[in-house]
């Protein structure tokens, strides 16, 4: 849509269930263990969220939705009833169109039978499966509390309710991993026929249990070989790279992550959850805030009696900051991004940007392809070492 003279960006909504049955790890989401039996506060929670969009729909700027994400924390824990109630808040808050992509998170250790048919009655059409691995000894190493079988069983069940969108998670680079053993994953994965592959690599992030304990992982020369077989055999199964760890089959992209990558907008509820939104500003040009909302779900839900209100902090993208912020999701695209959209998206004019190319075109980060900004192969192994070279253009 347009507002005066200045086009916004498209719009998602992504909702945080912050709740898990146990944190993993590697983890360093904003999710809280809370053992298999507790009984989590669903009414409570969903009027939460459904106040958290109240006083976020002005910044909606009546924008049609263009798709819809449920994550988490595991946010199968929660009933079918509760995504029906959420759902239709929803929808009577917001214009959905027809066809519009809704995604849930699932952990295939917290299904109980038939509430995958819940789900899809409830208008989920689209399911992502948190597998990580077939292995039993690498799901233990994971934290994660489900096996091989419960996963293969999930996809059986999740097809039997009627979803014919499927995306599985599954890590690679994992302790003690060789190629084999990562390609014996792959094979199991693709066994199950997904329409979309979220294949990454294994990396220890602050604030986790493997960054202040790391597991020894296999050495580069093994990660190197992992990432070329597997996407070597990913795309000779008709599942084609799209994203540094996005695999698809045609048609099945992910909707929703192209909106972040693509420098869209999303307004996010649930505790924890982040927003990024634009607003006309002087000149024609767009202002970009981001906020997030209060991270423990205990005082998220106390926020609703607090005139304060849900929001825990906000910050506005500086114009000196656009051209990095853009980049970094732009070109996580293996398609880049147009040398126009670059300009467009960042206020900074193309010779600015060409400047500083040249050392990135000579360290073959980048592909001779005009008029795009593209990630070569190696640039996309080398991301963090391109942006680098990028980011100085937000200065000059």
């Amino acid at each position: 849509m347009t507002e005066g003279d200045t086009a916004l960006p498209p719009l998602s909504l992504y909702v945080h269930v912050p709740w898990c049955v146990r944190k993993c790890p590697y983890c360093d989401f904003n999710s809280h263990g809370v053992g298999r039996n507790s009984e989590l506060p669903e009414a409570a929670y969903l009027a939460a969220l459904l106040e958290d969009l109240d006083a976020d729909l002005p910044l909606a700027r009546d924008r049609e939705l263009t798709s819809l994400f449920i994550g988490g924390g595991t946010p199968s824990l929660m009933s079918a009833g509760f995504y029906a109630s959420l759902l239709e808040g929803i929808t009577r808050r917001l214009s959905l169109p027809d066809g519009i992509e809704i995604t849930l998170e699932a952990n295939p250790g917290t299904l109980e039978r038939g509430r995958f048919r819940g789900y899809r009655e409830a208008g989920i059409n689209r399911l992502s499966l948190g597998v990580q691995s077939f292995q039993s000894s690498q799901l233990e190493v994971l934290g994660r509390i489900h096996s091989g079988k419960d996963a293969v069983a999930a996809v059986e069940e999740a097809r039997a309710a009627g979803f014919d969108n499927l995306n599985l998670d599954l890590m690679h680079g994992l302790p003690g991993q060789t190629p084999e053993l990562a390609l014996a994953d792959l094979e199991c994965a693709l066994e199950l026929a997904p329409e979309h592959l979220s294949w990454y690599q294994l990396t220890l992030e602050p604030n986790t249990e493997f960054h202040s304990r790391p597991p020894v992982l296999p050495e580069e020369e093994v990660l190197w070989d992992i990432q070329d077989l597997g996407h070597e055999r990913l795309e000779a199964e008709g599942l084609a790279r799209y994203e540094i760890s996005a695999y698809a089959r045609p048609g099945r992209r992910s909707r929703h992550n192209l909106n972040y990558w693509r420098f869209g907008d999303y307004l996010g509820i649930g505790a924890g959850s982040h927003a990024k939104l634009s607003a006309p500003g002087e000149g024609g040009r767009l202002c970009i805030e981001r906020r997030w909302k209060t991270r423990q779900p205990e005082a998220y839900l106390r926020r609703r009696q607090d005139p304060r209100g849900f929001v825990a902090g906000r910050d506005e993208v500086g114009e000196d900051e656009l051209p990095l912020e853009f980049a970094m999701n732009a070109l996580r695209l293996v398609e880049g991004v147009s040398l126009e959209d670059w300009a467009a998206h960042t206020g900074r004019p193309l010779d600015v940007l060409e400047a500083r190319l040249g050392a990135a075109r000579q360290k073959g980060l980048l592909e001779e392809k005009v008029p795009r900004l593209q990630a070569s192969p190696r640039g996309l192994l080398f991301l963090n070492e391109l942006l680098a070279l990028i980011e100085g253009a937000g200065t000059e």
